[in-house]
């Protein structure tokens, strides 16, 4: 996981026109000759004509309108082509130096710049919005680093005022209730936090595993939800049917409540994450789970484990824990780095 730099494609942008051998305009026929590359699935495709296809060895994924026409391309951190916009090179770098490269060039060309919803710069005139994703070492056994690179969302003329509002873009990421970030990322410090006892598979804090939203909320002191993830039966063929209530985010306790639907159309909780930056702190067998540098996290769990001959568990994000106590061990950005943040999970919870 991850391309060394000298294996990875160099490709220019062309601001608003195309980047690389791509155009925005193209059908998808057109970008697959371009690419000489076949997809390679996990896409989508809606009712209304919109999709989005990957393409694993180029490294990148193609967004499409209606008739299968290019209007926005996703560019990986660690695999994807290496573009450049000028005299910066947008991507796999450290997110505050190609910020400064950004600005120092915008500023040079008097164009305007502003932050994303991920607190990223985003500037309509050259149809970029940066993003960024975790590192990982290129090796036999690979692993997680503690820091972030740089990807970016590359957008044609129509989609460049505000990329992530627009259908094509929210078919392949809607972030609309995920809150904007104002480009800060304080962390609260551990003596600051909160301890919560964790129970495995009964309750983690105030909150037990199976509460309905509104004993979420009074168990949390009555606060109220600052937002809410859900969704409808098929979403992307249609509007009908029960909304389903997935998340709830409790920013000032720091957690995130995740649910499940009952028969009976009742959400019950069936885990909690605690956020690396401002939640809960959580100790299991004496770690800190919280807040804490991942790959120190990392080796201090399968210490453990290793001592006490216990299985191993891996998230979908490359995060160890010990097998068999329904817990996930995740990171969350902090600028250039990540800290670690948990999410606490129920019996036969999917994960």
């Amino acid at each position: 996981m991850g391309r060394k730099p000298q294996d990875r494609e160099r490709w220019v942008l062309d601001p608003l026109v195309g980047v690389g051998p791509l155009r925005f305009g193209m059908d998808s026929d057109e970008v697959k000759a371009a690419l000489d590359e076949p997809y390679s699935g996990g896409g989508q495709v809606s009712a209304d004509g919109m999709s989005w296809d990957r393409y694993q060895e180029t490294g990148l994924t193609c967004i499409f309108d209606r008739g299968m026409i290019l209007v926005a391309v996703v560019v990986d951190a660690l695999e994807g082509p290496l573009v450049r916009v000028g005299e910066v090179e947008l991507i796999g770098r450290v997110p505050s130096q190609v910020r400064a490269e950004i600005y120092e060039l915008a500023r040079r060309e008097a164009t305007a710049v502003r932050l994303n919803w991920s607190g990223d710069p985003e500037i309509a005139a050259w149809g970029v919005s940066m993003g960024t994703a975790q590192d990982w070492r290129r090796s036999a056994d690979p692993q997680r680093r503690d820091t972030v690179f740089t990807s970016a969302l590359f957008v044609g003329p129509e989609l460049a005022g505000d990329p992530y509002v627009t259908a094509p873009v929210m078919h392949w990421c809607d972030v609309r209730e995920l809150g904007r970030n104002p480009g800060a990322w304080p962390v609260t410090p551990d003596h600051d936090r909160p301890r919560w006892e964790w129970v495995p598979l009964e309750r983690v804090g105030p909150l037990r595993f199976g509460m309905s939203p509104p004993q979420v909320s009074a168990a949390l002191g009555g606060e109220k939800p600052a937002g809410r993830i859900g969704d409808f039966p098929h979403w992307a063929f249609r509007r009908d049917g029960q909304w389903n209530l997935s998340e709830d985010r409790f920013e000032k306790a720091g957690v995130s409540a995740h649910y499940w639907t009952r028969p009976d159309g009742v959400p019950q909780l069936g885990a909690v994450t605690a956020y690396g930056r401002t939640g809960p702190q959580v100790i299991y067998a004496d770690i800190p789970l919280v807040g804490v540098t991942p790959s120190v996290l990392d080796a201090v769990v399968i210490q453990h484990v290793e001592e006490h001959d216990l299985g191993l568990q891996f998230s979908p994000s490359g995060g160890v824990a010990p097998d068999g106590i329904n817990l996930i061990l995740d990171t969350t950005r902090v600028g250039d780095t990540t800290v670690s943040e948990a999410t606490f999970y129920a019996e036969h919870w999917e994960i």
